[in-house]
């Protein structure tokens, strides 16, 4: 029964790999652009729906003129590297949202949401092209869909668990459930999201360049973002990379991020 359920999970991750055009790399994804989409948009509208929309103010139309130059060169870097047609599900929308977290999110599909909390520690246009940058390569990347299908695997990983242990006496059972209920959560589902974020760091800060803003803010950004303070739990046990670590890497991306507008034609950043 063991070997059959191995054998199972194995075939089941085998065949719900997708490979990530920004990294080359094969990612779990089982669910379809058809299938999660409707829904992400259909949980978009509901949120602007009960919350308040900022529209028709400088900020509002930064937040939109910003968004659009960052899908635009998106989809230049894929249409140069043979991926047409990537976005024609994309339905890309951004809205400022009343709200005084320093914080921002994007649905699949490209619904994208930025708080006016945030809009004070961005400063400026290219502070807020660095965060907005990282929402659009969430999107890209379909690390919404990533998520719900790790999701899934981890639930298929506990009855996997449960099905190894049948054997066993109650207490030994849930002294191992209990151990992977931990286990997956700190060893697996956390970097996941850890790996997501590093990632939307990379290919963002390379679509910001793209767009014409200076990959140099990144770094800046974060340094604010560090200023600003906050209790922050230890990375190990984050879905987030720490403060350091971010700044660390985006000052490293830089140079590259240049690099890589330059083929684009870009000579000059704001």
């Amino acid at each position: 029964m063991r070997k059959i359920w191995v054998a199972f999970l194995l075939l089941f991750f085998v065949f719900s790999c997708k490979t990530n055009p920004f990294t080359g790399k094969s990612t779990l994804n089982f669910h379809s652009n058809s299938s999660i989409f409707p829904m992400a948009f259909q949980q978009y509208d509901k949120f602007l729906n009960e919350n308040k929309v900022v529209k028709g103010t400088a900020d509002a139309q930064e937040v939109k003129r910003v968004g659009q130059r960052i899908a635009n060169a998106a989809e230049r870097w894929l249409n140069a590297n043979g991926y047409e047609g990537y976005l024609k599900d994309y339905q890309w929308e951004y809205n400022l949202v009343k709200d005084d977290q320093v914080n921002a999110w994007c649905m699949p599909g490209g619904k994208i949401v930025v708080y006016t909390g945030l809009l004070p520690v961005a400063q400026n246009e290219a502070g807020l092209a660095v965060v907005m940058g990282h929402e659009v390569a969430h999107a890209l990347a379909d690390h919404g869909a990533q998520r719900m299908s790790a999701g899934t695997l981890q639930q298929l990983g506990a009855v996997g668990v449960a099905v190894a242990t049948s054997g066993k006496s109650a207490q030994a059972q849930q002294l191992w459930a209990q151990a992977y209920g931990v286990g997956s959560q700190v060893g697996a589902m956390l970097p996941f999201s850890r790996s997501h974020e590093n990632e939307a760091d990379a290919i963002g800060i390379q679509i910001m360049a793209i767009a014409g803003y200076d990959p140099g803010e990144a770094a800046k950004l974060w340094r604010r973002m560090k200023a600003k303070g906050g209790q922050a739990p230890p990375e190990i046990l984050s879905t987030h990379p720490s403060s350091d670590t971010r700044i660390k890497r985006l000052t490293q991306l830089a140079p590259g991020a240049r690099a890589e507008a330059r083929k684009f034609g870009v000579t000059s950043f704001q």
